[in-house]
């Protein structure tokens, strides 16, 4: 029984683990330009980065996940986004926002004495941001980039809302049979998961230590 639950957990498990690769993969680029956006000097943009950042960290995750995926067929008559890809985008786009603001708070951190001085010696601005200014920030960034990370592997469970059969799901199917034993063993998973993340955040930010 034992052999069996585990299978059938390691099925849900992928697809937890599926989600989790790709809302960092699209969502840590995605911030990174949102921030800056929400930074610039043209007014009009910078309302309206902000006035997108604030809708998406003011409203439920959930709510956005059934938007997403119910949105376009109710309002448009489109067809329905296959549930899993709504689900990636709508974690994209909430991610990218949570983000956006860690770096903004990581890059305005830098002191502008850095900026001024790499200005004085010649270098583009480009050329100060990226080889200045983002490394001192992914420094700076890593503790609460790592709380999200770790939030993010939790809320994978909210695409249940929509049918995507992630682990919880997998493991709430035994109830109907009588046990509750899997749930427990579910919560396994998530601390492995979240203790493995932990391990290798702690060990990337040892490595950014020359940076103090």
């Amino acid at each position: 029984m034992l052999l069996s639950v585990s299978l059938t957990l390691l099925d849900g498990l992928v697809v937890t683990l599926e989600l989790f690769a790709l809302t960092l993969l699209f969502a840590l680029p995605l911030g990174l330009i949102i921030s800056l956006g929400s930074m610039s000097r043209f007014t009009p943009l910078r309302a309206v980065v902000k006035t997108v950042v604030w809708i998406i960290r003011g409203t439920p995750l959930m709510l956005q996940i059934m938007i997403v995926f119910y949105g376009p067929g109710l309002m448009f008559g489109l067809p329905l986004l296959p549930r899993f890809t709504a689900a990636v985008v709508t974690f994209t786009i909430n991610y990218a926002c949570y983000f956006s603001e860690i770096y903004r708070g990581g890059i305005q951190g830098v002191p502008a004495g850095q900026r001024e001085a790499g200005l004085v010696l010649g270098m583009t601005r480009s050329q100060i941001f990226f080889k200045v200014t983002l490394l001192q920030v992914i420094k700076r960034i890593v503790p609460p980039m790592g709380n999200e990370f770790i939030t993010l592997v939790k809320d994978t469970a909210l695409v249940r809302v929509i049918s995507v059969y992630e682990i919880i799901w997998m493991g709430e199917s035994y109830i109907k049979k009588g046990m509750i034993w899997p749930l427990f063993y579910t919560a396994v998973f998530y601390l492995a998961i979240s203790g493995i993340l932990t391990l290798l955040l702690n060990w990337f930010e040892k490595k950014m230590d020359y940076f103090k």
